[in-house]
């Protein structure tokens, strides 16, 4: 079939033209960029909301050492998270251990809304 913008005969054809047109040439140089910025950082979003955006950069950046992950994490949420988790009086999570902290920001964000709901 001809579609007049570009011939698709086979699923491959077509695999290969909407990977050109509609991903990044590096997925993963575009991901490690993003995370030496701040457009990744938390912002208004929920935790779940930020968790789910960064470990996707996380994965397609390919940064598998987890005190780095630890790091870029802490360094994208909303600062009052993170001070909250860095003050904690006990258990507080180690900076090798991402899903502690992901576990602590999502409490203490549930904890959140649930007081603005309140």
């Amino acid at each position: 079939m001809d579609t007049g913008v570009f011939p698709i005969q086979t699923w491959g054809d077509f695999e290969q033209q909407f990977q050109l047109h509609f991903f990044p040439v590096n997925v993963e140089a575009d991901a490690i960029n993003t995370l030496e910025g701040t457009s990744y950082h938390q912002g208004n979003r929920t935790v779940d909301d930020y968790l789910d955006s960064f470990q996707a950069l996380v994965s397609d950046a390919g940064y598998t050492d987890p005190q780095t992950v630890v790091v870029k994490f802490r360094q994208g949420l909303r600062l009052g998270i993170q001070n909250q988790i860095a003050t904690m009086p006990y258990r507080q999570p180690a900076n090798t251990d991402p899903n502690a902290w992901y576990r602590a920001a999502w409490r203490i964000d549930q904890a959140h809304l649930a007081n603005e709901a309140f």
